[in-house]
């Protein structure tokens, strides 16, 4: 069995701590339990288990590495105030997280975010529960996971590639693990309190791990059980746009509207995660390991919905303004729709794998790898409209009276001068009725008294790996990998909606059962009537309109997409000399044959009667594409000098299109004015349309990487870094003409006169294969221990890196999750038991995306910002009290600084889209071990 790492290097540099790291960083499906790594060195290894250890597991990680990588301990997982992988990994070096609703949940490695990033687990393939290929990392939480490699650079044994990198979750080994019994408790308090009556703001985190050994140490168990309930608070002012308004004479921007509201979660989930070993002689190796993770999360988000001065209609006068955007003002007349909305999300993912390794000769071992993931997700997300009765009606009350201020933070609303508004806390005021005539999209303007989006997800995954090892001695190569692999995968989408209407309709009716009030004075607007507006749809109170009978983007949306791979592969290590110096490395190729399909269908609208809403008509449509790849890779370490090291990487990689994308599915609009109907021209003519794209092509980057180490302490090394990849393949936006004359209706598709179309011809948008570009970027890090500089400075230390990025696509557009700023800071102490440090990591702004109207992915700019965690804490092992010798006491904050969250136009800032606050969180965490 080949191995990497050169022995002489291991005994210059901590021998104990990196006999450990190796078997960290040994993939499931190759596993080389090298006897230098004894049960003595591990032992050793556990009582010194601290930050500082974990830096040092990592660092020796990073050195006996050919590739370039960062790593993660179990020591680092979970000792700073992390819930998830996703605030784990945010904080290592070129990597960025991306907050949602609070929670560190995205991740962009290198400036690609999760989408163009592979995540594996044990080396295997792993399912995320998003809308696309991307891991939700926040999903996995921090106990199940024993330690992290994120690979830089590709070798040809990494089958899960990503133009980003590859982030591989490792799970616990048994057989190289001490026995140990751990429990974990940690009790959680938001900073911000709760501003709906049925939320509360604080939760719980409960783990346990247990390892073991039995039968003479040839069997091995390791089982952990996981459980949280985490809450989470948020205040949230959301901009509709800017609109042009009259401010004497002179055109200016004024706020077009809002939806803005306090948003109460509670994420609950549970995880499983069981691996059993066996290695009944030293030929044969059996391993079988599993994880099962329930998820759900209820929110709730209660606010208004209100036309701003000019696009609601309402009375308005602008007071101030300040280079071309009112600042202040005040507007009257508009009936504000009360939200009590809410969404459910509902996932389980499960993943069982199979590893059997046997040593068919001295030098040459054999290794077969199965493994079978599914994942289903489910989202509910409702809107429901109340206010002062049903729009048009004659008993309806009074319009919104208010004054207005633009902030750095959005809007703040005040008194208006003269007129009094409603009481919108007044149940014999608030009716359960849509104030607005919303719903011309069901055919009845007054009927619409919510909305809810309903999509499922269903997921399924299996690979093969046929994988054999061996040392040789070829000149300078002293190992050789090859082999075989396929995976088949399939993604199904059902995008669901539903029009709501009160059963109280046409007329309306009081709200049922009233919870008590929603605080929007973050805002100004004081507070509003609170009810369970999920919970009254889950009960069936509301009638149901299907919507995939009236939008075409319902059907348009929901698509099967099956994709199987087959890979061969093989690599070559190298170990050898130049001019005295070690160089280490390997060279490799991988083919990869790929054949997809996908299912789908293609929608159009049918208005037979123009009184009427039009009519869904659906198509069946498929779509299909096969292509084949060529990835060669090289990596070179050259030990310069003593612990010092010199890196380069020669890659090709790709990263597989977004799920979404692949779809077949087309949707045809039809423009029924006159003049478009008789213009010849097929770009402005009355036809148009939309399609996925089912024969796109991964994305596809030549890369390089060289890297400078200086290993010069066991805990302490600086290291620079530059990369390049040049984005040969990107997918870009684009259109092209189509014929439409298979929707053409006769007597239907014609103007006023009867008139048919003058063309038939039309634009359709889509993605296509093409665009080129690159990204280049610079990293910078280093962990200084102060120890060096004087004994008594000794515990006390600094880790901290800085990433600085450009990226140019010919089409002038940004790659998503690309900051062209990264900083990370630690600063640590631990002495004599006690814990301290403190995490600061800043990015700058960023393309991504958000939920849009039906749930939507539409593309959006995040400002970025400062995030401060902290811990303090006392590990009793140092102590010489018996029983408390395993007892560990933690007190965690998160987002210390109550960085906001904000959103704004390109052109001017100071045009806020989205605000967001989340307030600080607490845990106060106990940690025993037997």
């Amino acid at each position: 069995m080949s191995s990497r790492y050169n022995p002489s290097k291991t005994l210059r540099f901590a021998p104990t701590l990196l006999s450990a790291a190796i078997f960290a960083a040994t993939p499931a499906f190759a596993q080389d339990t090298t006897e230098a790594a004894g049960d003595e060195l591990l032992e050793e290894v556990v009582v010194t288990a601290s930050y500082r250890a974990a830096l040092q597991r990592a660092q020796a990680m990073k050195m006996d590495s050919s590739s370039i990588v960062e790593a993660l301990s179990a020591e680092d997982i979970g000792k700073l105030p992390d819930t998830s992988i996703a605030e784990s990994l945010a904080r290592l070096p070129g990597l960025a997280g991306e907050r949602r609703d609070g929670r560190t949940s995205g991740l962009a490695v290198r400036g690609f975010k999760e989408d163009y990033v592979g995540t594996t687990l044990n080396g295997r393939e792993l399912l995320g529960m998003g809308d696309n290929r991307g891991v939700e990392y926040d999903l996995y939480p921090t106990e199940i996971v024993s330690g992290v490699m994120v690979y830089k650079s590709p070798d040809a044994t990494h089958l899960t590639q990503g133009v980003g990198g590859i982030v591989d979750l490792r799970t616990a080994s048994p057989l190289d693990t001490n026995p140990t019994l751990t429990l974990n408790l940690s009790l959680e308090q938001n900073g911000m309190k709760s501003a709906n009556p049925d939320f509360d703001d604080q939760g719980y985190r409960a783990s346990v791990n247990w390892v073991d050994q039995f039968a003479d140490d040839t069997l091995g168990v390791a089982l952990t059980l996981a459980s949280t309930s985490s809450p989470s608070q948020e205040e949230q002012f959301r901009g509709w746009g800017y609109a042009d308004a009259d401010y004497n004479g002179e055109t200016v921007k004024v706020l077009g509207g809002h939806d803005s509201f306090v948003r109460s979660a509670e994420l609950k989930r549970n995880s499983i995660a069981g691996v059993v070993e066996w290695e009944p002689n030293d030929r044969l190796q059996l391993q079988v390991d599993a994880l099962y993770i329930d998820f759900e999360e209820n929110k709730v988000f209660r606010g208004m919905e209100e036309g701003g001065p000019v696009w609601s209609g309402a009375n308005y006068t602008i007071t101030e303004v300040v280079d071309g955007l009112a600042t202040k003002g005040f507007a009257d007349g508009f009936h504000s729709v009360i939200r009590n909305d809410g969404e459910s999300k509902e996932a389980k993912l499960g993943t069982l794998g199979f590893n059997l390794a046997y040593q068919l000769t001295d030098d040459w071992k054999g290794t077969v790898d199965y493994a079978r993931s599914q994942s289903e997700k489910t989202i509910a997300n409702i809107e429901s409209y109340s206010g002062v009765g049903r729009a048009g009606s004659t008993t309806q009350g009074p319009g919104y009276a208010r004054s207005w201020e633009m902030t750095s933070e959005g809007v703040m609303y005040g008194a208006h001068p003269t007129i009094t508004g409603p009481d919108y806390t007044d149940q014999n005021l608030i009716r359960l009725a849509g104030p607005q005539a919303w719903g011309g999209g069901m055919g009845r303007p007054d009927a619409q008294d919510g909305f809810v989006n309903e999509p499922t997800f269903d997921e399924e995954l299996d690979t093969l790996r046929l994988q054999m090892d061996g040392d040789v001695s070829w000149g300078i190569i002293d190992g050789a990998t090859a082999g075989l692999a396929y995976s088949d995968r399939s993604k199904t989408k059902e995008n669901k909606g539903y029009f709501l209407t009160s059963p109280d309709y046409p007329n309306d009716g009081p709200i049922p059962s009233p919870l008590g009030t929603a605080d929007l004075s973050f805002m100004g607007l004081g507070s509003i009537l609170a009810y369970d507006g999920l919970g009254l749809y889950k009960s069936g109170y509301y009638d149901l309109t299907d919507a995939a009978d009236f939008e075409p983007g319902r059907a348009g949306d929901s698509y099967t997409i099956d994709e199987t791979i087959t890979t061969i592969y093989g690599k070559l290590d190298i170990g050898t000399e130049v001019a005295g110096m070690g160089l280490t490395g390997n060279v490799g190729l991988q083919i990869v044959s790929t054949d997809q399909s996908s299912t789908g269908f293609s929608t159009v609208v049918r208005q037979d009667d123009p009184n009427q809403p039009g009519m869904v008509e659906l198509t069946p449509v498929s779509g299909d594409a096969s292509y084949n790849h060529v990835l060669p890779s090289l990596n070179l370490s050259l030990e310069v000098a003593d612990r010092q090291f010199v890196r380069t990487a020669v890659s090709k990689t790709i990263s597989r299109a977004r799920l979404d994308d692949l779809r077949p599915n087309q949707q045809a609009s039809f423009q029924f004015n006159d003049d478009a109907i008789k213009n010849p021209n097929p770009q402005a003519g009355p036809w148009s349309g939309s399609a996925g794209n089912p024969e796109l092509k991964p994305l596809e980057a030549n890369q390089f990487d060289l890297s400078y180490e200086n290993y010069f302490a066991e805990e302490g090394y600086v290291a620079a870094t530059f990369f390049y990849k040049q984005l040969t393949n990107w997918h870009r936006d684009s259109s092209f003409i189509a014929d439409f004359s298979d929707v053409y209706i006769p007597g239907y598709h014609e103007a006023t006169d009867g008139t048919p179309p003058a063309t038939f011809l039309g634009l359709v948008s889509a993605k296509e294969d093409g665009l080129k570009g690159l990204v280049k970027g610079i990293e910078f890090q280093a962990n200084l221990p102060f120890n060096l500089m004087h004994d008594s400075l000794d515990g006390l230390g600094l880790v901290g890196s800085a990433t600085f990025m450009k990226d140019k696509l010919e089409d002038g557009s940004s790659v998503p999750g690309l900051s062209d700023r990264i900083y990370q800071l630690t600063a640590y102490y631990e002495r004599g038991g006690f814990e301290f440090r403190i995490a600061a990591s800043h990015r700058s702004e960023f393309t991504t995306e958000t939920r849009g109207l039906s749930l939507a992915l539409v593309e959006t700019v995040d400002q970025g910002g400062t995030l401060v965690d902290a811990q303090i804490g006392y590990n009793f092992a140092e102590s010489n009290v018996g029983w408390l010798q395993g007892l560990r006491v933690t007190l965690q904050a998160q987002n210390l600084t109550n960085e906001d969250t904000v959103q704004a136009e390109d052109f001017d800032a100071r045009q806020i889209t989205r605000y967001q606050s989340f307030g600080a969180n607490y845990l106060l965490g106990l940690n025993y071990s037997f």
